[in-house]
């Protein structure tokens, strides 16, 4: 989910279980991203619809996307992710002109990111795009929530 407004872009590792089910970014109740990235827009996005936290966030410029395409795992964790399949995360930063940053969030999405990005050439864009590494929204990260939204709040330079 993203558009060539999208000036951050925030990367996850795979859909969860329960996100997977119920076909929704981050659909686990008890994950945290809904609320860290609406408290770094400024803007409740928990209490809002599904369609419309992905409407809040195109219009803010944050679009969403997986650093992978398919994989086998059983459960929701990411050390349980096997036989990977990475998304083409280069040609799409190369249809986003105005991309700034790009939020990788938690320690899978971030290396298997990395792996793609830091090796890409940048020469469409003015300068490249900041590489965030960002602690995980997810239940089973278990980082005090003020510690979470202090790194996810860091982002807010981007939009």
């Amino acid at each position: 989910m993203f558009d060539a407004r999208t000036r951050l872009l925030i990367l996850g590792s795979l859909p969860g279980a329960v996100s997977l089910r119920q076909q929704q970014y981050y659909g686990h109740p008890r994950n945290q991203f809904w609320h860290l990235v609406g408290g770094m827009a400024g803007v409740d996005l928990a209490a809002l619809s599904y369609s419309d936290r992905l409407k809040s966030l195109l219009e803010r410029g944050i679009g969403l996307w997986d650093v992978i395409a398919e994989a086998v795992r059983p459960g929701s964790l990411d050390q349980n992710i096997r036989n990977a399949v990475p998304n083409a995360l280069a040609q799409l930063v190369g249809t986003l002109p105005a991309l700034r940053a790009i939020g990788f969030n938690g320690t899978t999405a971030t290396r298997l990111g990395r792996q793609q990005l830091e090796k890409h050439s940048w020469e469409y864009l003015a300068a490249p795009p900041a590489l965030v590494s960002l602690p995980s929204s997810s239940p089973a990260n278990t980082l005090a929530y003020a510690q979470k939204a202090e790194a996810w709040n860091g982002l807010r330079l981007y939009l």
